[in-house]
């Protein structure tokens, strides 16, 4: 009989559970515009549309308001949660700060391990970005930016970033909603991954906020709009 060893009991692609896929509906349905801001979202209603139960659905709605996509108001319950300028601002400042530093510090150290790795998440983030799911481009966004976050390092960095995903997913499904801004946004991450696989901390640092301060330009103008 063959051994068994520990390797044996690694699983290397864990099974979504029945919340993971639930919160990858509700999400998309967000980011698209389904659920509008200031929406209140009724559990017997959408235990009835996802097909789940009331437990799975309240486990959903905690998870995305985590994500700030979600919030729980007096007498009305959960509801889509707004973003302003403001908020938007802010959360694009902090990004600038975070993922600047990260990308810098991944060039400095990225070896071909580490460019393959990001060769690899940014080929499927290119499919994203054709792709017509919100959540879609969501997942390959978070996993190209956790390739450059655990390549650096900088563990802590990356848990502030994922407490403002949902509000990062929204103001990408704002700016992608303009024009030419699926060929240049793809290309700015593109300049991003090819600064660090050139092991240019500079260039990755600038890459970075060139993408998010054309990003930020955009979200301003269609926030503001629409205020």
């Amino acid at each position: 009989m063959e051994e068994f060893t520990s390797t044996d009991l690694r699983i290397s692609q864990p099974p979504r559970t029945l919340r993971a896929i639930v919160t990858g509906k509700m999400r998309d349905a967000i980011l698209s515009g389904y659920f509008k801001p200031g929406e209140r979202l009724v559990e017997r209603t959408l235990c009835d549309q996802l097909g789940v139960s009331r437990t799975v659905v309240r486990e959903t709605l905690r998870y995305l308001e985590a994500e700030g996509l979600i919030e729980f108001r007096n007498n009305r319950g959960p509801v889509v949660a707004r973003l302003d300028w403001p908020q938007a601002r802010q959360i694009y400042r902090i990004r600038q700060l975070l993922e600047a530093d990260a990308a810098a510090d991944c060039a400095r150290i990225a070896d071909d391990t580490i460019k393959a790795a990001l060769r690899s998440a940014l080929s499927a983030l290119e499919a994203a970005y054709e792709s017509t799911s919100q959540n879609t481009l969501f997942e390959a966004s978070l996993e190209f930016y956790r390739c450059i976050f655990s390549a650096a390092g900088h563990d802590v960095a990356w848990d502030v970033v994922n407490r403002l995903n949902g509000r990062i997913s929204r103001l990408r499904g704002l700016t992608l909603s303009t024009a030419d801004r699926h060929r240049s946004g793809f290309a700015r991450m593109k300049a991003i991954c090819e600064a660090i696989a050139a092991n240019d901390p500079a260039a990755a640092a600038a890459a970075v906020r060139e993408h998010l301060d054309e990003a930020s330009e955009i979200a301003r103008h269609q926030l503001e709009a629409n205020s």
